[in-house]
């Protein structure tokens, strides 16, 4: 086993005034493999609703959990909520999660085994791959995921199932030293193009469960953001180059 002390767990929010406490009941419930530490990051951008109060409350009731919480005064995107949290990070490995509930914490450990054999500096966590629970929901949602990862690791020249996962599991040195610029859902392809190319890097993937949530409970990504992927995809690896 490889050891180390805390995992840094990035959420950004944006209007979860309503939900936030449900996902992190989740995160506090959840005992890591070897004892390991959680350090929760939440970074507010600039919520319009009660996201704020509801953080504040909870961190309130819960001190021992340690939450550090950091406010954008303007609102600049879920990317740039993750650069935020990203260079906020302490802990040896860094771990994103979205504030909504279609990931499930109690994954973190699916993603740690890697870390902790000694096999990994980067996890991804496949909604398409495995046999975990998944909710059946967009047809063409999931063939845009698909063709995006497929575009990206043609590019990168890995062979992942999930590029647009949400979990994605960082040594943190590592992730930190990208200079990350994509301020929206362009996140994803960004930060895979340029961990692709930190020198020696083990990428690894695990599969996961998805709950996902359909518009009307809340789903934000819709098919401008399908085509500032393409667009990323290209930036960061054809034109990067």
């Amino acid at each position: 086993m490889i050891p180390f002390s805390t995992l840094s767990i990035v959420i950004p929010a944006y209007n979860e005034g309503a939900t936030i406490h449900r996902i992190l009941d989740k995160v506090r419930a959840v005992v890591l493999l070897e004892n390991i530490g959680k350090e929760i990051i939440i970074v507010n951008d600039a919520s319009k609703d009660n996201t704020e109060e509801a953080i504040l409350s909870y961190a309130a009731a819960f001190p021992d959990l340690g939450i550090r919480y950091v406010r954008h005064e303007v609102n600049q995107g879920k990317g740039a909520a993750l650069h935020t949290g990203i260079r906020t990070a302490t802990g040896e490995f860094v771990i994103i999660q979205d504030a909504d509930l279609e990931y499930d914490p109690q994954e973190y450990n699916i993603l740690l085994q890697p870390v902790l054999n000694g096999f990994a500096d980067v996890v991804y966590g496949s909604r398409f791959m495995g046999g975990k629970p998944h909710r059946v929901l967009f047809f063409w949602h999931s063939i845009g995921n698909r063709w995006l990862t497929t575009m990206s690791n043609m590019l990168t020249n890995l062979n992942l199932t999930d590029m647009e996962t949400c979990y994605k599991l960082f040594r943190r040195e590592m992730v930190q030293s990208l200079k990350l610029v994509e301020n929206r859902f362009g996140f994803e392809p960004e930060v895979t193009a340029k961990i692709s190319r930190v020198p020696n890097v083990r990428i690894y993937e695990v599969g996961i469960s998805y709950y996902g949530r359909t518009y009307e409970e809340g789903k934000k990504i819709g098919w401008r953001d399908g085509f500032r992927a393409i667009w990323c995809i290209l930036r960061y690896n054809l034109w990067a180059k």
